[in-house]
């Protein structure tokens, strides 16, 4: 599985974005799917992630309530809505496919490339 990540940018505090994992080489309708964001000096963490069939989702308490997942498995794609942007949430972030354990990041087996999200004050 390839995984593309885009829709990364530069935005004010209190912006939106939206970011899309476009997966190729093999379906993603039966993976787990997870947003991770790595900043500067920091450890990568988990963002948000989600079931197979979307039933099931997580989110870090740092974004809940501003950030949603979703996917569409007729476009393999996944989705990550960001609004009320703030300057901490500044990080590359990276889709990920194929975990048994949503919120471990070494658990999952397929990685994206990342894509930079800067929010500024």
């Amino acid at each position: 599985v390839q995984l593309q990540a885009s829709g990364g940018g530069s935005v004010q505090a209190g912006g939106s974005l939206r970011l899309s994992c476009a997966a190729s080489g093999r379906t993603i309708s039966s993976y787990t799917m997870g947003w991770f964001r790595q900043a500067p000096g920091k450890e990568r963490e988990v963002v948000a992630a989600i079931s197979w069939s979307g039933g099931s989702t997580y989110y870090a308490d740092s974004v809940k309530g501003r950030f949603t997942i979703s996917r569409d498995n007729a476009k393999n794609t996944v989705y990550l809505q960001m609004n009320s942007l703030k300057p901490e949430d500044t990080a590359i972030y990276y889709c990920a496919a194929d975990s048994r354990l949503m919120t471990i990041a070494t658990m999952y087996h397929y990685w994206g490339q990342g894509t930079q999200v800067t929010v500024s004050s």
